[in-house]
């Protein structure tokens, strides 16, 4: 028998996290939730559970998401990971093309949720 599925919500916003969260449950009601606020507790939370998805905005203090996301492709590549910002400048775009990580557009809504959700498919 699989695991629940576990998706990490990392955003410095706890109102991100919930809009985030609730939207997902909405659609995957079986899912449980792992949460951060901040870079450093993202990645330590993400290495230690090896959520199914990690969701990380990019914004954050101490280590923005795209920093999280390069050391975590570098420990634990096989994480899957997806970018949900309001920060979508050419050069934030690029990076996250470089790690091979999805970026999603803010604010979170339901086709965007959608999206990122299918990056569970096996």
């Amino acid at each position: 028998m699989s695991h629940p599925l576990r998706i990490l919500v990392v955003d410095d916003s706890k109102v991100a996290r919930t809009v985030v969260t609730g939207l997902i449950r909405n659609r995957r009601p079986e899912v449980s939730f792992l949460e951060a606020g901040d870079g450093r507790s993202a990645l330590a939370l993400a290495l230690a559970e090896r959520p199914d998805l990690s969701i990380l905005d990019i914004n954050m203090p101490d280590m923005t998401g795209l920093m999280v996301a390069e050391e975590l492709r570098r420990q634990a590549p096989e994480l899957r990971i997806a970018i949900l910002t309001a920060n979508v400048q050419d050069a934030t775009r690029a990076k996250a093309e470089a790690l091979q990580v999805p970026l999603f557009r803010k604010p979170a809504k339901g086709e965007v949720i959608d999206d990122i959700l299918k990056l569970l498919a096996p």
